[in-house]
């Protein structure tokens, strides 16, 4: 028996906390318990940090925040598939809102591209080659009902997660890189990984959320619930009005209130996140004070839409924040799932009929730039540089899967005449259909197998729709018939979930640290997984070889090269009509909403804010 497993049987009989001597006997190298785990170098913060350099440790607290978002919700388990798009907002991994109910072992830090700092989980250890992570507990962790956050919690997590079809798809993608888990000591767990692992799936592991064995039903786990649930963060659910408003309360028991990485955040009393129907009427209910802060992402809003009562006599401000994240994607989805879109000689001549110029102009004011690739405004993008010899060996096993004008760093999307109906553009269009094996049939284009070119947009909103119709007109110009389709939000996001479309608009967050959530928009394993962010159904061996390539990085260099090479591949897929980004953050504020003077690398972080009304 290895001398790994005799420490470990050991430890379980006797209930001996062998951490240290695991770690050296797993490792050739020596690992020992750390405050902060960093995906590459070292973490930004020492052990023993005082608090976090972007929150004001003086802010005020106490006062009732009021959030306001449009959609609906029907479900308060945020990590099962059903109710997944569904959920109420805030009470996991919101990404404006914090997590108010459920915390992670370790908690992601806004101010670095990727490094985690502990939360329930003390101290965190792994080896150099990173075959393993140790978590042990911080002792005084609790839930909201006064009970310890115990292995068996974790356990009972990641033991409901390994479960496919019942939670969310990366979930399960991420356990089943784990050989076995182990009890160690007391409050020790350990995670020994197989082949399959990556250097990434310590830190992904940190960020999983911890839920009380004793707060829910194994039977029942994979059904949605309006029951409020119990957590260890710092808020308890304290009132439920199914689609219309989820309300908070500050615990005064929080068992994490003193902890450096707690100080200056969570400043509220009370908070409530209210839901409108749409977004005009969340809007108008912002106006009128109905809750107090609303991010501004429509250019055209920020600049015909603030001149309201509020904001010209000083109640509401307006504000610019500068951020070090890249441009997020956002484009319309070709669904690759449908036959229409499986050429990607189609899609590329489908995208070359979208005006970016003329809807910049006449419906955005000039304000936007356009997205080229999918790392736009960082040096992770691959756009106008040629490929280096790193990225060419990464690429060399997949010698069709980028084009050479994206692979010598030419290529660009098209730029038009900015009047709808560019000609130029048309005709390269139309003979690369031709190109494709279609041909007109009076005024329509018709395929090969005598059906005409035709699909549906999917919009959720009047902005959404607002664009898909001047793409329609293009396309119709061309013998292309795209009805514009938009639904209510329930439907949306069942459509959505299930892969119920044609085409639809969608946007991804931009990240310092792109790493295995890229799997489950772009990897061949989301492909066909119900409630996956996976929207255009790519299942392309090369982009999966590049995540790989990615989340094994040990160096900067590595690391940017197989970035760039992830980037040329997508690229050159043509899985989407990119759209367009502003490298910035716009946000309106009541102005009794106060925030701190330092931001994180992020931007603006909204637990850090506070409320002043004096």
């Amino acid at each position: 028996m290895p001398p790994r497993d005799i420490a470990l049987r050991l430890a379980r009989a006797f209930s001996i906390p062998l951490v240290l001597g695991l770690a050296c006997l797993s490792s050739p190298s020596f690992a020992r318990p750390m405050h902060a785990i960093a995906m590459q170098g070292e973490p930004k913060l020492p052990e023993g940090f005082d608090r976090l350099p972007y929150v004001d440790p003086a802010a005020k607290t106490g006062g009732a925040m009021r959030y306001g978002v449009y959609g609906t919700f029907d479900n308060l388990n945020p990590v099962i598939v059903r109710g997944a798009a569904t959920t109420a907002r805030g009470i996991w991994f919101d990404p404006e809102f914090g997590n108010l109910v459920f915390e992670p072992l370790m908690q992601r830090s806004p101010d670095e591209p990727f490094t985690l700092y502990g939360l329930l989980a003390e101290t965190v250890e792994t080896d150099d080659a990173r075959s393993f992570v140790e978590f042990t507990l911080n002792p005084k962790a609790r839930f909201s009902d006064g009970k310890p956050v115990r292995v068996e919690d974790v356990i009972f997590t990641t033991d409901m997660m390994k479960i496919p079809g019942v939670v969310r798809p990366q979930y399960t993608d991420w356990l089943s890189k784990v050989a076995r888990i182990d009890r160690v000591g007391e409050r020790g767990i350990r995670f020994t990984f197989n082949e399959k692992a990556d250097r990434e799936l310590p830190l992904l592991l940190a960020g999983l959320p911890v839920l009380p064995e004793h707060g829910f039903d194994r039977a029942t786990f994979e059904r949605s619930t309006l029951k409020p649930v119990i957590g260890s963060g710092p808020y308890i659910i304290d009132a439920v009005e199914p689609g219309r408003r989820i309300g908070y309360r500050k615990n005064p028991d929080y068992w994490a209130k003193d902890l450096p990485l707690k100080r200056g955040v969570d400043n509220y009393d009370a908070i409530s996140v209210e839901y409108f129907r749409d977004a005009n009427a969340q809007f108008e209910a912002f106006q009128k004070g109905l809750f107090y802060v609303y991010g501004e992402g429509n250019p055209r809003n920020w600049q015909t839409s603030y001149d309201f009562p509020a904001v010209r006599d000083g109640r509401v401000v307006k504000e610019v924040f500068q951020t070090g994240k890249p441009a997020g994607t956002y484009g319309f989805f070709f669904n690759t799932r449908r036959p229409v879109f499986q050429n990607r000689e189609v899609r590329a001549a489908l995208s070359l009929l979208f005006d970016f110029e003329w809807a910049n102009a006449n419906l955005y004011y000039g304000s936007y730039k356009r997205i080229r690739g999918y790392f736009e405004n960082s040096e992770l993008s691959s756009v106008g540089r040629p490929a280096t010899d790193a990225e060419k060996a990464l690429l060399a096993r997949f010698p069709e899967a980028v084009t050479p004008d994206v692979l010598a760093g030419t290529w660009a999307p098209p730029v038009s005449d900015a009047s709808g109906s560019d000609r130029g553009l048309m005709l390269k269009a139309v003979t690369a259909l031709k190109a494709a094996g279609y041909t007109f049939s009076g005024s329509r284009m018709v395929g090969p197998d005598g059906r005409p070119l035709a699909f549906e947009i999917l919009v959720q909103n009047a902005d959404q729709g607002r664009i898909a119709l001047g793409f329609s007109r293009t396309l119709q110009r061309v013998g292309v018939d795209a009805e514009v389709r938009q639904v209510d939000d329930a439907q949306y996001q069942s459509r959505k979930q299930a892969f119920d479309y044609d085409m639809l608009i969608a946007p991804f967050n931009g990240t310092l640290s792109p790493g295995a959530e890229q799997r489950g928009r772009w990897g061949s394993v989301s492909a066909n997984a119900p409630g996956s962010f996976n929207y255009a159904g790519v299942a392309n061996p090369a982009a999966d070889a590049m995540i790989d390539a990615m989340t094994s990085a040990r160096t900067r260099e590595e690391f940017v090269a197989a970035a760039r090479a992830y980037d040329r591949v997508l690229i050159s897929g043509q899985y989407l009509v990119p759209l367009f980004y502003i490298g910035e953050q716009r946000l309106a504020r009541w102005s009794f909403v106060k925030h701190p003077a330092t931001l994180p690398l992020t931007g603006y972080y909204l637990p850090a804010f506070w409320l002043d009304r004096e």
